[in-house]
């Protein structure tokens, strides 16, 4: 996957937007961080996750998703190479990582959204 569609799929979801967080483009959802973009046509990207969700994408996908060293990857913090991934795991991971900080009625609203569809 190249970085235009994980930045597409990620702006795609609710209130999201792209800042930066020490020079690295970031995805927010109502000022907190959800997702990185690391540099490059190939780029390693960071989700925030729970440690359980880091450890069932982990056995979904391990060619594609491992924990960030240290502290920050003992906390659920989980590296994407989205060139190993197909698409709908990355979506399912942004998703995933968007639900963790947005607030629950913007969450509740994106599942009623997702309901009526």
């Amino acid at each position: 996957m190249l970085p235009a569609h994980f930045r597409r799929i990620a702006l795609s979801l609710p209130e999201a937007v792209e800042s930066a967080h020490m020079g690295t483009p970031d995805f927010r959802v109502r000022k907190k961080i959800f997702a990185t973009l690391g540099p490059g046509s190939a780029p390693r990207c960071v989700l925030k996750f729970t440690i359980e969700q880091q450890e069932m994408f982990m056995r979904v996908d391990p060619s594609a998703f491992a924990p960030v060293d240290g502290g920050w990857g003992r906390k659920g913090w989980t590296h994407l190479h989205p060139a190993n991934a197909k698409e709908t795991i990355v979506r399912d991971a942004l998703v995933t990582a968007w639900r963790n900080v947005a607030p629950k009625t913007l969450v509740a609203a994106f599942d009623a959204a997702v309901v009526a569809h």
